[in-house]
């Protein structure tokens, strides 16, 4: 009799790890079977890493996309065969909430179901050290190995218990905030804050931490994510705009403010008061400022390849050493267990702080940005003009993802910049090529470019920075006709 074949098995792409996790097509990649095989190997690379840990105790947690609450009773029955004892979350919540349950807990880590900002087709797994934050790719490549070797693990069935994440995690957030002073803004009408969560793992969060008054939207459950992604970008934040705008028209004068958060949480995003669209480019600088002159942090900044000029500005006009990474917030996390980091931040929209847990949290930014809003009695796009003012560095950025036919596209693109690297980008002649994540080309004109590509799908990340708006979109539109010329 012929074995049968499913067709998962002809189409599923093989199990690797990108920047933040395993991610893949519900259904067709992500599959039952392989994330009951993924998560017992995850816990034994956990174990195996940081066996100084006595605990056998694995934080099993997951979002609101399509089948996350059984995909994580998947991955806990999984675990405890292996013969690690789970804490299994009794909802959905912020992927950080789950960082800091595992730090808290002292367990060895934490496996969490989430596709973070990926469209809804997708899910994911995220691994977590004990110590509060992403594992290096030391730990995803044991793991892949272990897969690859077709390893099985055999113990005595351990115990599986629930456990709110919401609690303790809401906690230690107050702690680090003056919430009472936000709190008081909003109940006197001085502060309006809108919350777009994106039908993501934030909903009902600056509700927890605030209490009453704060305008939620997009708070429902929806796995499509209204057809798009849970990703805070401008083309997916429709409705909170228009909203801002109209309030902005029957109140000029008043304080506002839009929180985005991503569909998992660990990203953010903004909008100011007359409804404009604030990346974290925005935001890192206001909050190296916030942190450091009004809470007295010190410590190094981090930021990747992508993020804005501005912020090596602001940390030396501030006194504070500056560190780069590549792209992913892994790398943050590693710099933030070896150095005293006052943030770290990515420019698409994770940020992290060295006096909290080496992870990206949305929350906690939102309730610094509301804070630095409420101390200062401005609008955050005032703030951000003030530095700008203060560093003497004026500038416009934007980021296009370009998709891709193919990933025969893909590797036919990265041969060219590999071989063939552009001297010249839109008339303006290259002086520098950093090569530790993409290839971001600095430029005579002091603009440049980043092209890089998606770990996980066939798709291209355009970026650049520049002096002014004409001249970023100048850049892009090179890239654009670059890619298709190929």
């Amino acid at each position: 009799m012929a074995a049968h074949v499913s067709p998962a098995s002809l189409t599923a792409k093989p199990i690797a790890f990108g920047t933040d996790g395993w991610r893949g097509v519900i259904a067709a990649d992500f599959t039952f079977e392989r994330v009951m095989q993924v998560a017992p190997l995850a816990a034994l690379a956990l174990a195996q890493t940081y066996g100084d840990n006595p605990s056998r105790t694995i934080v099993v947690g997951y979002d609101r996309r399509f089948l996350s609450e059984e995909f994580a009773q998947a991955a806990a029955e999984a675990v405890s065969k292996a013969g690690f004892e789970v804490l299994l979350s009794e909802g959905y919540a912020p992927t950080p909430a789950f960082s800091w349950a595992a730090k808290q807990q002292n367990a060895l880590g934490a496996l969490v179901i989430t596709a973070s900002h990926n469209p809804g087709m997708y899910s994911g797994l995220k691994v977590k050290g004990g110590f509060g934050g992403s594992v290096p790719p030391e730990v995803t490549k044991k793991i892949e190995a272990m897969l690859a070797a077709g390893q099985q693990i055999q113990g005595e069935p351990a115990a599986i218990q629930t456990f709110d994440p919401w609690q303790s995690y809401c906690e230690v957030l107050r702690t680090k905030v003056d919430v009472s002073v936000i709190q008081a803004a909003i109940a006197a009408g001085k502060l309006t804050v809108f919350a777009d969560v994106m039908h993501g793992a934030a909903a009902s969060g600056l509700s927890r931490l605030l209490g009453e008054g704060v305008r939620e939207l997009s708070s429902n459950r929806d796995p499509l994510f209204e057809g798009g992604a849970p990703e805070p970008l401008p083309r997916y934040l429709g409705t909170l705009l228009q909203t801002i705008k109209a309030d902005y028209q029957q109140s000029p004068d008043a304080l506002r403010v839009g929180l985005v958060f991503d569909g998992d949480s660990d990203r953010i995003a903004a909008v100011d008061g007359q409804g404009n669209f604030l990346s974290s480019q925005v935001l890192i600088p206001v909050l190296i400022e916030h942190l450091s002159v009004h809470r007295g942090y010190s410590g190094e900044v981090i930021k990747t390849i992508s993020g804005s000029n501005l912020i090596p500005k602001v940390a030396e006009l501030y006194g504070l050493p500056l560190y780069q990474t590549p792209i992913g917030y892994k790398y943050i996390a590693d710099r933030m267990l070896e150095a005293q980091v006052l943030l770290g931040g990515e420019e698409s929209g994770g940020i992290g702080y060295g006096h909290h847990i080496p992870e990206r949290d949305a929350l906690l930014s939102a309730l610094y940005v509301l804070e630095a809003i409420v101390k200062s009695g401005q609008d955050l796009s005032a703030l951000y003009a003030n530095l700008q003012q203060k560093t003497d560095y004026t500038s416009a950025y934007d980021r296009i993802d370009l998709p891709l036919a193919s990933m025969d596209v893909r590797a036919r693109l990265l041969h060219q910049l590999q071989t063939q690297p552009p001297t010249e980008i839109a008339g303006q002649p290259v002086t520098d090529c950093l090569a530790i994540d993409g290839y971001k080309f600095q430029l005579a004109d002091q603009s440049w470019l980043l092209i890089r590509f998606s770990g996980t799908e066939p798709v291209l990340r355009l970026y650049s920075e520049a002096l002014t708006d004409e001249r970023v979109q100048q850049n892009l539109t090179w890239a654009k006709d670059w890619a298709s010329s190929i």
